[in-house]
């Protein structure tokens, strides 16, 4: 009696953890917006970078790098070809407008060699301010100041670990497109 009444309870309990994980946890990947948005237009990037205040100490790593405002744009709207969850258009066509502005661009060193003390790691950040409207209700969903991607990158063949020398150039790209990512994701997955 005492192991049918076990066997009973963990019938009962199996069927009920079964009923539980196929039922789910109402995940999915699926966008945020989906139904709702089906088309964005990328406003092109402004460069607001202040390249007056480059000169003081306290700002010795912001950089201008020209023309960085319209590769970002070019990213962003290639990401969201990527991603799929919203198709670029046209100004006047579109669901949504993503309006930025590039505010800083950044090349902080991470680590340097012990006997010359020369710079071995870069950390490139680039910071934009987004927002993004509804051009059916003209109106913001949301602003987001101080966004920021990031890559980091070696100079030079690190003797200690396994890292290998990048080019600048290639390591303001993967920036970039880190950036570009995260706008995305921020766009249509709304956490």
């Amino acid at each position: 009696m005492k192991n049918r009444i076990s066997y009973v309870f963990l019938a009962s309990t199996v069927c009920i953890l079964l009923a539980l994980a196929l039922t789910g946890c109402g995940y999915t990947t699926r966008s945020m917006l989906y139904g709702t948005y089906n088309t964005i237009y990328v406003a092109p990037f402004l460069n607001k970078v202040d390249i007056a205040q480059e000169s003081f100490s306290a700002n010795k790593y912001r950089i201008y790098r020209p023309m960085l405002e319209t590769d970002i744009t070019k990213k962003v709207i290639n990401r969201y070809l990527f991603d799929g969850n919203l198709r670029p258009a046209k100004e006047g066509a579109a669901d949504l407008v993503l309006k930025g502005e590039l505010v800083e661009y950044r090349k902080d060193p991470l680590s340097y060699t012990h006997d010359t003390e020369n710079v071995t790691e870069y950390r490139i950040n680039i910071y934009v301010n987004i927002s993004l409207w509804d051009t059916k209700e003209n109106k913001m969903l949301w602003q987001e100041n101080n966004f920021n991607g990031n890559y980091s990158y070696f100079t030079a063949e690190n003797i200690n670990s396994a890292s290998i020398k990048v080019p600048e150039a290639t390591a303001v790209n993967n920036a970039i497109e880190d950036l570009a990512r995260r706008i995305v994701e921020r766009t249509v997955e709304q956490w």
